[in-house]
C-alpha cells in the first residue's frame, strides 16, 4: 500500500469449497449451477434474508471511494456493446462512487443516479486500479469481482486485504477464488460468524 492512499480490498462471497459461481452461467442464470435457481439466491442469502445480522459487512462492501469489477459481474452482454446495459443494480446502484469496469470493448462513461458513474477500462487491471486510486483519493478501492477478476489482482500482487463471506454450501465446480494465484501469505485480521455466513478478513503479506 502506497503512503497516503487507502487499501485495495477484495470483497467476495464464496461457497465453502471456494466458488463464487457455478458452471453453466447464462443471462437467465448468472450464477449458473449455484445450488438454487441460478440467481445467487443461496450464495447471497446472508445479505438479503438476514440483513440485520450482517449490516456492518453489507455497509463495508459499498464504503470504498471507488470500485473495480469485471465485465462478467457488470452484466451478461458479451462482445461489443450491441444493446443497452447499465448493470444489474437499476437506476440507482448501491456504489455511489466511480466504478471501473474491465472490458475489451470501449464505451463512454455511464452516469447513474446517486453518484455512481460506470467507467469502462480497456487497457487492463493496472490501468483500472490507477484510475480507481485517483478517483478514491485517500479512500479505499474495492475490487468486487467476480472471482476471475479478483484472481488477476491477487496474482499481480496488487491487493492489500481480502474479505471473504463464506457460506455453508458446496458447489463442486465453477468459478473458483484463488484459481491460478501463486501461494500467498495471509494474516487473519478478523472473523465473525452469523447464521448464514462466516466473514473472514485477511491481510495479504506477500
Amino acid at each position: 500500500m502506497t503512503e497516503g492512499m487507502g487499501k485495495v480490498i477484495c470483497n467476495i462471497t464464496i461457497s465453502a469449497d471456494g466458488y463464487s459461481a457455478g458452471l453453466n452461467q447464462t443471462e437467465e442464470r448468472p450464477f449458473g449451477d449455484d445450488g438454487g435457481d441460478g440467481s445467487g439466491d443461496r450464495l447471497h442469502a446472508w445479505m438479503f434474508d438476514t440483513p440485520d445480522e450482517n449490516r456492518a459487512e453489507v455497509e463495508e462492501m459499498t464504503a470504498a471511494g471507488a470500485f473495480v469489477m469485471g465485465r462478467n459481474m457488470f452484466g451478461p452482454v458479451r462482445g461489443a456493446w450491441d444493446r443497452p446495459w447499465n448493470g444489474w443494480w437499476g437506476d440507482d446502484p448501491p456504489f455511489h462512487s466511480p466504478v471501473f469496469v474491465l472490458t475489451h470493448h470501449a464505451r463512454e462513461p455511464q452516469p447513474m443516479r446517486g453518484g455512481t458513474t460506470y467507467h469502462f477500462v480497456t487497457d487492463g487491471i493496472a490501468s483500472a486500479l490507477t484510475r480507481a486510486r485517483a478517483a478514491a483519493g485517500d479512500g479505499d478501492v474495492a475490487v468486487l469481482g467476480g472471482a476471475t477478476t479478483i484472481n488477476q489482482y491477487l496474482a499481480a500482487g496488487l491487493v492489500d486485504e481480502v474479505r471473504l463471506h463464506i457460506v455453508p454450501l458446496t458447489l463442486g465446480a465453477g468459478t473458483r477464488l484463488f484459481e491460478g494465484v501463486p501461494a500467498l501469505r495471509l494474516e487473519q485480521v478478523s472473523s465473525r460468524a452469523s447464521s448464514l455466513v462466516t466473514h473472514v478478513t485477511y491481510r495479504v503479506l506477500s
